[in-house]
């Protein structure tokens, strides 16, 4: 699981203020710099955004493209996409308990289609 840290140094974004934006529907830069106000110039914005983007699960290390191949290949729940990619099982590591932090991302993945 990420911990939140500052993203964009510029705007000071942090990384769950990012997520937040992916679960509103942001999938590319362009829509994170509207959504989530990162800069794309600072040396955060370079070296991260297209790493957070193209991740759903960090406890799982799923990505996006696997999440919508599943969702496209039928995986309608939240549910039924874990038991295909993994993604929303992971166990936090501070607590022991279940993380399911990716959780709203996967729905919005499966309500979008993408």
């Amino acid at each position: 699981m990420a911990k939140n840290r500052i993203i964009c140094t510029k705007n000071n974004v942090d990384y769950l203020t990012i997520r937040k934006a992916m679960t509103a529907g942001a999938r590319t830069i362009e829509d994170l710099t509207k959504q989530a106000n990162v800069c794309t110039e600072c040396e955060g914005c370079k070296s991260e955004l297209e790493k957070i983007l193209s991740s759903v699960c960090g406890c799982k290390e799923v990505s996006l493209k696997t999440v919508v191949n599943a969702v496209k290949n039928g995986a309608d729940t939240v549910e039924k996409v874990g038991e295909v990619t993994g993604a929303g099982t992971g166990i936090d590591e501070e607590t022991g308990e279940e993380c399911g932090k990716c959780k709203s991302l996967i729905q919005n993945i499966i309500d979008l289609g993408r």
